[in-house]
This record gives structure tokens, C-alpha cells and sequence, in this order.
């Protein structure tokens, strides 16, 4: 099998070098459903695949990964369209996203897996969950749900005066969903650009941004820089219509399913996922904002571990 691997950035962003400081994780490539699939791989036990989000990638689980590998076989995985793994043309709808993550779990030879995702990740890990349930052990979802009708009520323009330097969670302006829709310009915009993007983001939805390194920020500038790598990641966003035709033909999950919310979408979560999962219980980290996971990585670590305890 002939794997092709390009470097994001400069070496110090790469994954040789990043996987350096997650002891006992290797990094590994394979080709499934037709796509190349870059993932990192420790400890050992019950699998638990990690699926990041936008505008991330498989570094951003670096502040749990070592500590949930103290229990389980740990899979971190970049989603179609996510670093260093395939941008094919297609293929970005949730549904075949899903398949990607299925055919690895078959390649790993694992029967039944737990899936952890945020943002994205978790849109791609609640469609394996409803296309592949017999798969599915438990599943964790941060901030992220399959796309819905509800999305097409979101606001074009934000409620007056909700629109400020910080995130609103009552009346959340997510502006990025409408301007990922939009084809060819933000890559002509964003190229060698996507810093100013990432610190506008993080400080608009997180409390605290100081807890996302300068050295994090680059990290993620140094694959999000490259115009066919902001290209496929919008693909991701402008396959939600797609996405929420798929969803009308799904049953509600029966798997254990924890959500577990930020100060914006806590609420959100709460109200909306027990509509499609029967069995779930949702939790709230109240003092971070969207990227819990660098805000309060104690706190998703204590949530995760007792859930699949």
C-alpha cells in the first residue's frame, strides 16, 4: 500500500515531532473507504477513539490523551479533510465521514469501540453511533451533535447587542457556519493568514484563551494556513445540508451516550439530546468555554473516565 504523508508546517509542527511528547503514542497512516487516514495510537485495553473539530486537529487531545490511555487502547484520529490526512474532492458529508471511522475500527480488527468527539468529531462520531450502533459501546459528545433542522434557524444577523468580544450563551452569533459555506474566497482570504482567524475564534468562545498556547496556535496556523486544507475543512460545514437529510431517516440511539456542554451549549445539548439518544445524561462545564478540553482538561477527564467506568 503506497501512503503518501506531507508535512504540515514547519518540522517543529509536525506529527514526528508533536507525538514526541505523548509517551507511548506512535503515529500511523492506512487508507480506508477509499481515503487516507492519519491517527495516533497508546496505551492499552478497551478501544476509545477521539475525533477532533475545527479549526483543530489531532494535537488537541494532548492534554487527556496520556491520562485516558492509563485505562484504555486510545485511537486519536484526523477526521477526512483534518491534517495530515486525505482532502478528496467529496466525501464530507457526516455520513460517509462515519464510514471512514468505521472502516478503520474494522482495519484495528475491534468489534465494538467508546467514541469520543467535540465539535465536528462529534457530529462524525454520533453518525457512526446511528449508522453503525452494533459498533458503538459508549459515546461521548463535547460541544458537538449530528447537524439538524435546528440549524437552519440560526441567525444571519445577531440579536442586538449579543454580538460582543466574548460568545453570548444565551443568544450564541456563530457566525463561522455561514462564512465556511461560502466556496473558493476564505481560502484566497486565509492563506498563510489563518492566525488572525485563530485568535479572533478562541478569544470570542472561549473564557480564558490564555489556556490555548502560543506554540497550540501555531500548531493548528501551520495546517489551517494551506488553502486546500481550509478548503476541506469548509467542506465539513457546507455539507450540513446533506447531513440533516440523513438524520430524518435515524432512530434515536440506544448506546449509553454522555453530552457534556460549555457555558454556550450546555443548554442547547440539554434540551436537544434527549430527543436522539434514549439513553443519555448531560453535563456541564460551566466555567469553560467551547474548547473545554484546554480550559478544563481535569474537569473532561473526570467526566469521561467515570462515564465509561
Amino acid at each position: 500500500m503506497n501512503i503518501e504523508h506531507k508535512v504540515n508546517g514547519p518540522k517543529q509542527y509536525s506529527d514526528e515531532e508533536l507525538i514526541k511528547s505523548w509517551p507511548g503514542f506512535e503515529n500511523k497512516y492506512t487508507v480506508v473507504n477509499g481515503v487516507q487516514l492519519h491517527y495516533v495510537e497508546g496505551g492499552s485495553g478497551i478501544p476509545l477513539l477521539c475525533l477532533p473539530g475545527w479549526p483543530q486537529t489531532w494535537y488537541s487531545f494532548h492534554k487527556i490523551a496520556p491520562q485516558l490511555a492509563e485505562s484504555y487502547r486510545v485511537i486519536v484520529v484526523d477526521i477526512r479533510g483534518m491534517g495530515t490526512s486525505g482532502k478528496p474532492e467529496d466525501g464530507y458529508d457526516k455520513k460517509t465521514m462515519s464510514k471512514d471511522i468505521y472502516d478503520l475500527v474494522k482495519h484495528l480488527g475491534f468489534e465494538k469501540v467508546n467514541l469520543l468527539g467535540h465539535d465536528i468529531g462529534g457530529m462524525v462520531a454520533m453518525s457512526f453511533a446511528f449508522n453503525y450502533p452494533e459498533a458503538v459501546d459508549k459515546l461521548v459528545l463535547m460541544d458537538g451533535a449530528h447537524p439538524t433542522e435546528g440549524m437552519l434557524q440560526m441567525p444571519l444577523i445577531p440579536a442586538k447587542g449579543s454580538f460582543t468580544d466574548k460568545m453570548d450563551v444565551n443568544m450564541p452569533y456563530v457566525w463561522w457556519m455561514a462564512f465556511n459555506q461560502v466556496k473558493d474566497l476564505p481560502e484566497k482570504l486565509l492563506e498563510d493568514r489563518f492566525r488572525y482567524l485563530l485568535d479572533y475564534l478562541f478569544s470570542y468562545v472561549m473564557l480564558d484563551d490564555t489556556k490555548m498556547t502560543d506554540f497550540e496556535r501555531e500548531v493548528y496556523a501551520s495546517v489551517y494556513n494551506k488553502p486546500e486544507n481550509i478548503k476541506a475543512s469548509n467542506a465539513w460545514y457546507q455539507s450540513f445540508t446533506q447531513d440533516i437529510e440523513d438524520s430524518k431517516s435515524y432512530k434515536p440511539l440506544t448506546m449509553p451516550v454522555l453530552g457534556i456542554g460549555s457555558n454556550s451549549s450546555y443548554n442547547y445539548i440539554k434540551m436537544g439530546l434527549p430527543y436522539l439518544a434514549i439513553n443519555c445524561k448531560v453535563e456541564g462545564i460551566m466555567d469553560s468555554g467551547h474548547y473545554m478540553i484546554e480550559e478544563k482538561p481535569l474537569k473532561v477527564l473526570e467526566l469521561v473516565l467515570n462515564f465509561l467506568k
